[in-house]
C-alpha cells in the first residue's frame, strides 16, 4: 500500500505530538511517540487511512497497558476514553 503525500504529512505532524493517553491522564507529556492507525470499518488485516492516526507512547500503543495489549474494550475500561475520542482531540491539536 502506497502512502499519499497528504497522509505522509499528516502522520509526520501526529508524530510530533505528545502521547494523547498520557495527556488525557494528566501525566507529563511523553514525546517520541508511535503513530497508531485506528481501525474503523476495516477488517483485521486492513490498515486504516493514514489520516485516522493518533500519537501513542510505546506503553499505550504496544505495551501491556496499550491498545494492542488490552484490546479496544480493555483499553476503554482502563482509560475511560476510546480511539475516536482520542482522534478528535488529536485533530483538534493539529488545527491551524
Amino acid at each position: 500500500r502506497r502512502m499519499s503525500a497528504a497522509g505522509s504529512r499528516h502522520m509526520e505532524r501526529v508524530a510530533g505530538l505528545p502521547c494523547c493517553v498520557c495527556e488525557h491522564m494528566g501525566r507529563p507529556h511523553v514525546y517520541g511517540v508511535q503513530v497508531h492507525h485506528i481501525r474503523e470499518g476495516q477488517g483485521a488485516a486492513q490498515r486504516a487511512d493514514d489520516l485516522l492516526t493518533i500519537p501513542l507512547c510505546y506503553d499505550h500503543h504496544l505495551g501491556a497497558n496499550g491498545i494492542h495489549g488490552l484490546g479496544r474494550k480493555g483499553f476503554y475500561a482502563r482509560y475511560k476514553i476510546d480511539e475516536l475520542q482520542l482522534l478528535a482531540s488529536t485533530l483538534e491539536k493539529l488545527e491551524p
